[in-house]
């Protein structure tokens, strides 16, 4: 058996009862380490809470050398957790295909995801939101325009746009909202394009999150703290979500 796990948002504390029930009854436990991360929480501190030695896994061991997992899951219970859902992350849809290949029984147990902890943060309606699309740093002469793309299209028809931010585990290196305003300016400057609005929100399921509103410059000063970050671009806000933004993210 392979039973995907969400460990929600920030540490330890956001699993639910079954999956920590789970987690103690498995045979082997697994962690991805490379789409996101509990920033309030450790390997050590997970291994202590659960009672059970953790395997991280990174790119490679999931989308090219996942014969570990899936051997340990044809032998015996294995779980593969990750923070916020499971099944957001494409790559691990494909494991369970995978692992259905094999004809290893697959379940879900699912945690609490940044995609919808940014509604409830920042007041924007969930049906709202257009496609989403992820700020990564640039490298060299590398700069992809895809963001502003995204973003574009989404406000043409009106709608939310949720931005992620990269992460590079390797350098220990988590970009800031600050970085990915300055990114995005600049792409829109390229493209003729225009954000008037951005929602920052930091350590989403923490017990103190940070939301803030404003335009690049209050972005680009505003101190967000700690990672882990995300941006939200609005599109024309309802009356009720400026009403929001303007109680609970300073919006002027």
């Amino acid at each position: 058996m392979l039973t995907f796990i969400g460990l929600g948002l920030f540490d330890e504390y956001d699993v639910s009862v079954r999956g920590m029930n789970t987690i103690k009854s498995a045979d082997t436990v697994f962690l991805e380490m490379y789409t996101s991360m509990l920033t309030g929480s450790s390997i050590e501190r997970l291994e202590e809470f659960y009672g059970k030695k953790i395997t991280p896994l990174y790119r490679d061991d999931v989308e090219i050398h996942a014969d570990k997992i899936l051997d340990a899951a044809k032998s015996g219970d294995a779980v593969f957790l990750t923070a916020g859902d499971s099944m957001v992350a494409t790559t691990h849809s494909d494991l369970r295909i995978r692992a259905a290949d094999r004809n290893i029984p697959t379940k879900i147990i699912h945690g609490a995801s940044i995609t919808t902890a940014v509604c409830g943060l920042s007041g924007l309606q969930n049906y709202r939101f257009g496609k989403s699309v992820s700020v990564p740093f640039p490298y060299g002469k590398w700069f992809p325009m895809t963001p502003i793309e995204v973003i574009s299209a989404n406000l043409k028809e009106n709608l939310h746009t949720l931005v992620f931010l990269d992460i590079q585990k390797d350098k220990e290196r988590f970009m800031k909202i600050s970085e990915a305003v300055d990114i995005l300016s600049e792409q829109a400057r390229r493209a003729g394009a225009a954000i008037p609005l951005y929602v920052g929100i930091a350590r989403a399921g923490s017990p103190e999150p940070v939301v803030h509103a404003g335009d690049a410059e209050e972005m680009k000063t505003f101190n967000f703290g700690s990672p882990l970050h995300i941006l939200i671009v609005p599109a024309i806000l309802h009356d009720i979500e400026k009403e929001y933004l303007q109680r609970f993210a300073g919006l002027c």
